[in-house]
């Protein structure tokens, strides 16, 4: 499975994509034919911002051509499988790493892909290293992601994310969740509901670029009523 970008309507360079429809074409040489899409799922970003795009898991097939710059892939045969959101592609990316890296539990993953995971209570788990993943599911978890194209997620209550380094990305999905990111960096947030007598129910999500202006740098934004709130 690979990742894929495109813009508000479905469109990559012109081209019209629909979930659960395959295509194919005559020819695929990485960035200039054929279908493309990325192996590691945040290298999307630098193609397709959050604000303004979709994302989909892939799968690709047929004549395959790989750049030398970073996971993009082309193809000449490509299926939309599903549309995930920003959400859907942190979390991709957290995994991406941790199935790739010896994951150290409750610490500092400081390796290129390392990947890094707090499950208690208060637990606070740091990634520093290219493509690196923190992973904070406890209540009150800490998740710092430093390296370039990192991913930060916390999903537990009242978790804290924090992706400071180039194009890293910070989820907050936990209910009381914030997140906060360094600039051209992107932040995620869900808005959760009252307990309901099963879960917290996700009453809306929001993604950003931290630009400095509208959302400020290395300051911590929760969603209350749709919008960005500093917390």
């Amino acid at each position: 499975m690979n990742y894929k970008g495109m813009d508000a309507n479905m469109q990559c360079r012109g081209f019209q994509y629909e979930v659960g429809k395959e295509y194919e074409t005559d020819e695929a040489v990485a960035c200039k034919t054929g279908f493309h899409a990325c192996e590691y799922p945040l290298d999307v970003i630098n193609y397709y911002a959050p604000a303004e795009s979709r994302y989909a898991v892939v799968e690709q097939s047929g004549k395959i051509s790989k750049s030398g710059e970073d996971t993009k892939v082309a193809s000449t045969k490509i299926k939309i499988v599903a549309e995930i959101g920003l959400a859907g592609l942190v979390e991709a990316a957290v995994e991406y790493t941790t199935t790739r890296a010896k994951e150290e539990p409750g610490g500092h993953a400081t390796g290129n892909q390392g990947a890094a995971s707090a499950t208690g209570y208060q637990g606070a788990a740091s990634a520093t290293g290219y493509q690196g993943a923190a992973s904070a599911t406890g209540n009150q978890g800490a998740a710092s992601a430093t390296g370039n194209q990192g991913a930060a997620s916390a999903t537990g209550y009242q978790g804290a994310a924090s992706a400071t380094g180039k194009a890293g990305v910070a989820l907050a999905a936990g209910f009381g969740c914030k997140a906060k990111g360094a600039i051209g960096c992107a932040i995620c947030v869900v808005e959760r509901g009252n307990w309901d007598g099963e879960t917290y129910p996700i009453i809306n999500i929001k993604a950003a670029i931290v630009d400095g202006d509208i959302i400020k740098a290395d300051t911590y934004y929760m969603l209350i009523n749709g919008a960005f709130v500093e917390a």
